[in-house]
Parts: structure tokens; C-alpha cells; sequence
């Protein structure tokens, strides 16, 4: 009698801790898991490289910046991520878990582009990108934007 109620009560206990594991599983934010799911519309904006509007997911947390857009399965003609940063700086990019290629600009605080990188690959990993001038804001946008655009050193982005 003694085994048959530590069997029931052990029986018990493991399926209450199934139970809770299944709860907690069923209830975990997706957006903890990189690429899986949209940001809420606060978290874009809309921006402006000349006459055409581009809506940008901004990233001007710790957390969001290491993330940036790894995982993500691509990004569309008129999309993009703008990192946003505390001062202007010298911030390296590298392609780690990205799946496709990207154009990234370098921004000073006033929008103008100070560096551009143009197809930086997800095969370049490990190699980092950094402007040769200090940026505020850095603009990731489709591989091949740049060039289709005639986006050029100097250009202001309307932020």
C-alpha cells in the first residue's frame, strides 16, 4: 500500500509539472524567439531617402540592437531596421544568423549618410562592417537598394 500511494503521489507530481511546463510553453511571447513573429507598429517608423518612403523597424534597445534583423527570413523592396544609438560613435555590424544579404547605411545625428556597405553577405561572418565616420543611426535595407536608387555619400534620410 505504501509503493501504490508514493506511485500515485510521484504520478501526480509529474503531471502537474507537465502541466505547468505546457502552460508556460503555451503562454512564452514570440517575440522572444528571433524572426517569429512582428513587432507592434510603435516599434516602426517611417522614414524618407529622397522621395522614397521606407517603413523601418527601429532597434534603440541593448537587446534589439544585437538582435537586429537575425533570423528574419528577409525583407521586403520598402522595408528596413534603423538602430538607433545614444551618441555618435564608431558601431561595427557583422552578418551573424542573418539569411540574406543587406545594404547598410551610416547616419550622422542630422540623417546625412556618412558610409555605405553595399550586399554585405551572411557569408562574410565573422567580418565586421564599420563606418569611417561616426554615425548616430545605422539603416539596413534590401541588398541592392543603394545601387537601384542611386543612394550617394552625403544624402539626407528624413527621420
Amino acid at each position: 500500500m505504501i509503493f501504490r500511494n508514493t506511485s500515485i503521489r510521484y504520478l501526480a507530481i509529474g503531471a502537474g509539472c507537465l502541466i505547468l511546463a505546457a502552460f508556460v510553453f503555451w503562454n512564452i511571447q514570440l517575440e522572444n524567439f528571433p524572426g517569429e513573429a512582428p513587432r507592434s507598429e510603435s516599434d516602426t517608423k517611417t522614414i524618407a531617402i529622397g522621395a522614397e518612403r521606407i517603413e523601418v523597424l527601429i532597434a534603440d534597445t541593448p537587446e534589439e540592437r544585437v538582435l537586429g534583423l537575425s533570423g528574419r527570413k528577409m525583407l521586403e523592396g520598402r522595408e528596413g531596421m534603423l538602430f538607433v544609438f545614444p551618441e555618435e560613435g564608431y558601431y561595427a555590424f557583422w552578418m551573424k544568423d542573418m539569411r540574406f544579404s543587406i545594404d547598410i547605411l551610416w547616419l550622422s545625428s542630422d540623417g546625412e549618410v556618412v558610409y555605405i556597405t553595399e550586399r554585405a553577405s551572411p557569408e562574410s561572418y565573422p567580418a565586421r562592417f564599420v563606418s569611417e565616420r561616426p554615425a548616430r543611426y545605422v539603416l539596413e535595407l534590401p541588398a541592392g537598394y543603394v545601387s537601384a536608387r542611386g543612394v550617394m555619400l552625403g544624402d539626407i534620410v528624413r527621420l
